[in-house]
């Protein structure tokens, strides 16, 4: 197969998204409506500025950026509004399972509620069966760079949603904030029958990878790049079935990797890593599920068996039923 019909192959795939942060599906055009309708001043007058703006080089300056844009965000309607456009969006990468997350103290912290962000995005969610053919879930991270005792907070005040959340995670900067600064969060997270992942191993070392699967007791690894500087790390992963989330164009432009050539994930799959693709923050990185498929396709000698694994694995990392998972994976099988 040339990479066009690779491309199209992975279009007919169904596939499930694993890492995917609502707050970065905000386009700039959304951005500028919700700004407009809630009355927010932002520093852009156009459009054109807001996505002009979208071009940063590092994992802090994106975040600078995204926290400036999540302050349009404060309705009900506007979480609702979110999540249905991405989930409009990912329907025409036919993407059939979506796990979601969001960050609640980015928006409690400016006096939106809990409540609100959690209510706008599950009503959403809870629409993408009967109107998208999907089925979704809901994952809350916490932000690395605030005290746990404010992730502490955060899961108290998620104790009236914890029955449509499915679990948590741990993202923002990095460097300087290990995984084990969340140890009592995430212990008491897994006490309510919570799943855990967290971000670790993207521009983080490789150590706070082991520090994520050894004192979080994380259920999923989300990025985990720099897991490959580590063969036993790499051994542990592969016999752990342990899936990683990794998302090819978001390295690309937080520097996680310097050409897309030279991307890891084909290594990945030939070390036997469950390895997935995922967009991560789309509007900000430049694409949705099947501009990550293209991008990768286009740039590493990927063969049909590794798309098709890249499908199968999306699924088999997902917190969905073995009997769900099963039904994807021979729909799988049946696409040719």
């Amino acid at each position: 197969m040339n990479n066009a019909d690779l491309v199209a192959y992975a279009a007919r795939l169904p596939k499930a998204e694993l890492h995917l942060h609502l707050e970065g599906s905000l386009e700039p055009e959304q951005m500028f409506a919700f700004a407009k309708r809630n009355k927010v001043d932002i520093p852009f007058r156009s459009v054109e500025e807001i996505r002009a703006a979208y071009n940063f080089s590092n994992l802090q300056d994106f975040l600078d950026i995204y926290y400036q844009g999540m302050s349009v965000l404060k309705t009900e309607e506007d979480f609702f509004d979110l999540t249905v456009a991405y989930l409009n969006r990912v329907r025409a990468d036919n993407v059939r399972h979506v796990e979601v997350f969001f960050d609640p103290q980015g928006h409690t912290e400016r006096g939106v509620s809990f409540d609100t962000a959690a209510s706008g995005i599950l009503t959403a969610l809870s629409l993408a069966k009967a109107q998208f053919g999907m089925t979704a879930s809901l994952i809350m991270c916490f932000l690395r760079h605030l005290p746990e005792d404010e992730a502490m907070e955060t899961l108290r005040q998620a104790e009236p949603w914890l029955d449509r959340i499915i679990g948590v995670g741990l993202d923002s900067s990095e460097v300087g904030h290990p995984p084990s600064k969340f140890e009592r969060v995430f212990k008491a997270a897994k006490e309510r029958g919570l799943k855990c992942v967290a971000h670790a191993g993207e521009e983080g070392p490789h150590e706070y990878v082991y520090e994520a699967l050894d004192v979080l007791q994380i259920d999923r690894l989300d990025h985990g790049n720099r897991s490959l500087e580590d063969d036993a790390l790499v051994k542990r992963l592969a016999q752990q079935e342990m899936t990683l989330t990794v998302c090819p164009l978001s390295n690309l432009k937080l520097c996680v990797v310097d050409d897309m050539r030279a991307h890891p994930i084909k290594k990945m799959l030939d070390l036997g890593l469950r390895a997935t693709v995922n967009s991560d923050d789309p509007s900000y990185f430049g694409g949705y599920v099947m501009d990550n498929f293209e991008a990768v396709i286009e740039a590493v000698d990927l063969d049909k068996e590794d798309i098709k694994t890249l499908a199968k694995n999306s699924f088999l990392g997902s917190f969905l039923s073995e009997g769900e998972k099963r039904a994807q994976l021979s729909a799988i099988d049946f696409i040719t």
